[in-house]
């Protein structure tokens, strides 16, 4: 298992912000990873205009996982919409 951190920017919507954390944290329980910090780092003007939208809602995870997961999450946070941009950095 190797750390990595990854930052999500939601819609700040607050139905889909909602929807969009309870699908990350699935994800992370069902993929075998040890989320160790969850951190809320708030809303937030985009420096420029991401699928419409102007803000975001940052949220900053911390986890523990195995190296092939990483694709998994890309793929599927690609299909989500209430997920506008995302990076995975290995610590």
């Amino acid at each position: 298992m190797r750390n990595y951190e990854a930052v999500l920017i939601f819609k700040p919507e607050g139905e889909l912000l909602a929807e969009g954390r309870e699908f990350v944290k699935g994800l992370f329980k069902d993929n075998g990873c040890k989320v160790v910090n969850e951190e809320e780092m708030g809303e937030r003007d985009l420096a420029y205009e991401i699928k419409k939208n102007n803000k975001g809602f940052y949220i900053l995870y911390e986890f523990e996982s195995e190296p092939e997961n990483i694709q998994a999450f890309d793929k599927a946070f690609k299909l989500r919409g209430e997920i506008l941009k995302y990076l995975f950095i290995r610590k």
